[in-house]
């Protein structure tokens, strides 16, 4: 049984190496089955370990970025007990074109006690990589950054062992704010770009590119070990010389880490699809970002920010460590 959206990549036999992408072959890559071209159709995961996945995030009533945003990936994310957790609740205060996590101007207050639910659920998964992301909250007057910062303060304390990525918003620009997150000394931290200059106004709701890059540069400098991580989406009318350009930006501006993955409409109401974008030009992408200096790319139809991002950090901790 196949179905379109979800992908399931082979499974990892070498520890710490990322799966080979399925999305470099190439043989009938142009005929399409039904709406989607061949490379967009992967086979459902199995394994009881989906479902015991969703029974520990419900137990301690958390949001998934993995649920709210419909990311094709749960399913085989799931199956392997791993999950990226959605903080601050579930309305985002911006409404991008792309996204279909709830909008809300005025969401609810924080939870005070969803920090310590998320690290006991990261615990309870047996997470050697959490990774936490979170809902923009431009109506606080922090922008949310201390309840990120507690967030990792309890992962410290309940899994002393695991590494920490945090996937932020930009903070409108406080610098400040970022600070406090920065503070925590997470291994990894992740601002993403979204897409190229160009689109921006229209894909994302407040943020801009300039800042974006900005709030990367920021991020590295104030921790020069700090991996410094981002991501593109394609698909949605940029042109491939406006992508090359995109991933020069982020390598000079600090970035480690660079994911780039395909944009898929999560429903009718979000930017349609402009055109597939081939197997190889995702090849094209992260060739040209290891030749310029980009420590770590993943490229690939299924790629997300967060996907396989335990592997992933692992990969640049032993390039780090020489």
């Amino acid at each position: 049984m196949t179905l379109d959206v979800f992908d399931a990549r082979p499974k990892v036999k070498k520890k710490n190496k990322l799966p080979e992408n399925p999305d470099t072959e190439t043989d009938d890559t142009s005929v399409p089955l039904g709406r989607f071209p061949k490379w967009l159709h992967r086979k459902l995961p199995k394994g009881g370990n989906l479902f015991k996945t969703n029974e520990i995030v419900e137990k301690h009533g958390l949001s998934t970025v993995c649920e709210e945003a419909k990311c094709p990936n749960r399913l085989e994310c799931y199956s392997k007990k791993t999950a990226t957790f959605l903080a601050l609740g579930s309305a985002c205060t911006r409404a991008c074109g792309f996204c279909d996590i709830d909008f809300a101007k005025n969401p609810k207050a924080p939870e005070e006690d969803e920090p310590r639910r998320i690290a006991l659920s990261a615990k309870d998964l047996g997470l050697k990589h959490v990774v936490i992301t979170m809902v923009a909250r431009d109506d606080l007057e922090d922008q949310g950054a201390h309840h990120i910062a507690r967030i990792i303060q309890e992962i410290r304390k309940e899994s002393p062992s695991s590494t920490v990525e945090v996937l932020t918003s930009d903070f409108s620009g406080n610098m400040k704010a970022l600070d406090v997150v920065l503070d925590e000394k997470p291994e990894v931290f992740n601002h993403n770009i979204e897409t190229v200059k160009s689109l921006t106004s229209k894909v994302r709701h407040k943020a801009t590119y300039e800042r974006t890059l900005s709030v990367l540069e920021y991020a590295k400098k104030q921790n020069k070990s700090l991996f410094i991580k981002s991501g593109i989406m394609v698909g949605l009318g940029e042109e491939k010389q406006e992508v090359f350009d995109t991933i020069k930006d982020l390598k000079d501006a600090g970035c480690d880490i660079i994911t780039i993955g395909h944009y898929l409409q999560a429903s009718r109401l979000k930017l349609r699809v402009k055109r597939f974008v081939s197997p190889e030009e995702f090849k094209a992408y992260e060739e040209y970002g290891l030749k310029i200096g980009v420590s770590n790319m993943y490229c690939g139809p299924f790629v997300r920010s967060s996907y396989n991002a335990d592997l992933l950090t692992n990969m640049a901790l032993r390039k780090q460590r020489g």
